[in-house]
């Protein structure tokens, strides 16, 4: 999805072009055992990250449930990759246009409220949507993992862009993360650091376009 500067400039690359670095994986790898019954919530672009998460669920022993939710029809990908990996799933966009209309948390609940044992939720999307999986699951004392998305600039943890609020301490999600408890993450201090450098990234952005003659 091209959103700002580099996402765009990412877009214009062809075949045979490249990029002069790229730096990864970063953090700790997702915690894989044999948990039980596990949902797998996914939200937009995240079913490319939640796919192998669910293969390597399913390849331990694990009972998978996905969800994946988006927008609308046209930015449903990965439908039947992320299907076979899972026992069951569930297909959701806000408008109706596709699948069962409403956000990932309504059939997330159902299942938390149902007869079938959930013994862990792994939730990765856009942060309000990790949010309000965490929100679902905490009054059912079901283990939740999200996955964090703050501005990161080094990877290394000395820069602390990346800084987050977990349990009342101070986590990088470069070195300590991406994936913490999401009923201990500070939500409205994440929200409010991925905001703090919206002026500067729409002026890139503004900046590149009149430069490239968009």
């Amino acid at each position: 999805m091209e959103v700002g500067t580099t996402t765009h400039r990412l877009a214009l690359l062809g075949t045979g072009d490249y990029i002069s670095d790229f730096v990864g994986p970063l953090g700790l790898p997702t915690d894989i055992d044999k948990f039980g019954t596990v949902v797998c919530v996914a939200g937009g672009f995240a079913v490319a990250t939640i796919m192998p998460i669910a293969r390597a669920l399913k390849e331990r022993g694990n009972k998978v449930i996905s969800i994946m939710g988006a927008r609308n029809r046209e930015l449903i990908f990965w439908e039947e990759e992320l299907r076979r990996v899972s026992d069951e799933l569930i297909v959701t966009t806000d408008d109706g246009s596709y699948g069962r209309k409403g956000m990932v948390t309504e059939p997330l609940k159902e299942l938390l409220e149902s007869s079938t044992r959930i013994d862990r939720v792994i939730a990765i999307g856009p942060s309000v949507m990790m949010k309000f999986s965490a929100r679902t699951t905490e009054p059912f004392g079901v283990k939740t993992i999200v996955s964090l998305n703050p501005i990161m600039v080094d990877g290394t943890g000395m820069c602390g862009c990346c800084r987050v609020s977990v349990g009342g301490e101070t986590k990088f999600a470069c070195v300590d993360g991406p994936d913490f408890d999401g009923h201990q993450v500070d939500w409205d201090l994440l929200f409010a650091r991925q905001r703090i450098y919206l002026e500067q990234e729409e002026t890139s952005f503004e900046d590149w376009k009149r430069q490239h003659g968009f």
